[in-house]
């Protein structure tokens, strides 16, 4: 079987800007929009043995997760930023299916 990505680099280039524009211009607050938004044009450009991937995670559902990993992070005085990564990629690797 094959594995591709087949996304370009101009719609690439395009999403990364308007997410840092809309990240800086919100504050961080719009960062998990963002995030989803990247993550869903990446896997919806990659093929793996034949199969398309479909990511379903929405924006809210990382936004409630965000808040708790930042709660967490200040009443843990940072320490909890370590873990955030990891979090992040579970999360994503959990809304992430073949089609």
């Amino acid at each position: 079987m094959n594995s591709y990505f087949d996304g370009s680099l101009l719609s690439l280039i395009v999403i990364k800007t308007i997410c840092f524009i809309l990240t800086v211009i919100t504050f961080g607050i719009a960062f998990p929009y963002c995030t989803v938004t990247l993550y869903r044009w990446e896997i919806s450009h990659s093929v793996i043995d034949g199969r398309r991937l479909r990511f379903d995670g929405t924006a809210m559902g990382l936004f409630g997760q965000w808040i708790k990993w930042l709660f967490l992070i200040i009443i843990t005085l940072g320490i909890y930023s370590f873990w955030v990564a990891i979090a992040l990629k579970k999360w994503k690797v959990a809304h992430t299916h073949f089609i």
